[in-house]
């Protein structure tokens, strides 16, 4: 069968004038990080209202159950409070190390008592970035200086990391975030690749052009490593939340159904590097 002349090209035009390359169809709705900090926050809160009394004893991470990884988040909101209220001790504090004691005070405190005092943590973060100001000032915590608004995305991406951690623990199905959510969550993930690339020992200069499929997606073009000598090109597609989960360092990239071009150690090192950006 002979196709008529010119029809490949009215066919690409034709896509290009109904959705411009990089954007997702349907259009996602635009929302401040403090609203994904919300609807995060509001997301847990009902997942731990929907658990059982038995299932505040199950383990979960790093030794710790249910109670006690609730606990390392009522320890992530403390430090937010004292980053949001210019403490400096709180900007070189670990991660982990800094929210241990919180984490294991929960031990033998009724449920409802830690569900709580999470719940109270979370609006208090928000009050306090209410009255902070401007969302693009700098702030610094666990060893990140961000502008408030990329935190309180860092801080939206764990919260549903950890509601997984939990769900995962206890037998519920997995939850995906809004794709409002989910799209701001993905942005700054590509964002941060390049560092931590660099924090994955990642040197040799690579071009990345990455595309994540499904609501919350898009096109982007990474320029990674340090420069000159030229850099190799590679692409990478992927599902987004699939992505999302590998920036938590939840899969592997054998556990995603990626399709690839290119230097395939390179896709290995930049998708090991997205792994880098795992908090816990």
């Amino acid at each position: 069968m002979v196709l008529p002349a010119g029809l490949r090209e009215r066919v690409l035009e034709a896509s290009r004038q109904a959705r411009a390359a990089g954007r997702s169809v349907p259009e996602v709705t635009e929302i401040s990080p403090e609203e994904a900090f919300s609807r995060a926050a509001d997301a847990f809160y009902g997942l731990l209202r929907a658990l059982g009394d038995d299932d505040w004893g199950v383990p979960v991470l790093r030794g710790l159950d249910v109670q006690g990884l609730v606990g390392h988040l009522i320890g992530v909101e403390d430090d937010m409070h004292r980053c949001l209220s210019g403490d400096p001790e709180v900007a070189g504090a670990n991660h982990v190390e800094s929210t241990q004691h919180a984490a294991a005070s929960q031990a033998g405190r009724a449920a409802a008592r830690t569900r709580t005092e999470w719940r109270h943590a979370a609006d208090r973060t928000l009050d306090l970035v209410h009255g902070f100001g401007d969302p693009r000032a700098e702030v610094a915590m666990h060893g990140m200086r961000l502008p408030l608004g990329a935190l309180l995305i860092v801080r939206a991406f764990e919260l549903w990391v950890h509601d997984n951690d939990i769900r995962r623990a206890v037998g519920l199905p997995p939850s995906v975030p809004d794709p409002a959510a989910l799209g701001l969550m993905t942005g700054l993930a590509v964002r941060l690749l390049p560092h931590a690339a660099a924090r994955a020992g990642l040197r040799e200069p690579v071009n990345v052009h990455l595309v994540l499929t499904g609501p919350g997606g898009g096109t982007w073009d990474v320029a990674i490593g340090e420069r000159p000598p030229a850099a190799v090109s590679i692409r990478i597609i992927a599902d987004t939340v699939g992505f999302c989960r590998l920036a938590a360092n939840r899969v592997t990239p054998a556990d995603l159904d990626l399709h690839v071009t290119g230097d395939l150690g390179r896709v290995a090192k930049v998708l090991a590097a997205a792994a880098a950006l795992a908090l816990d």
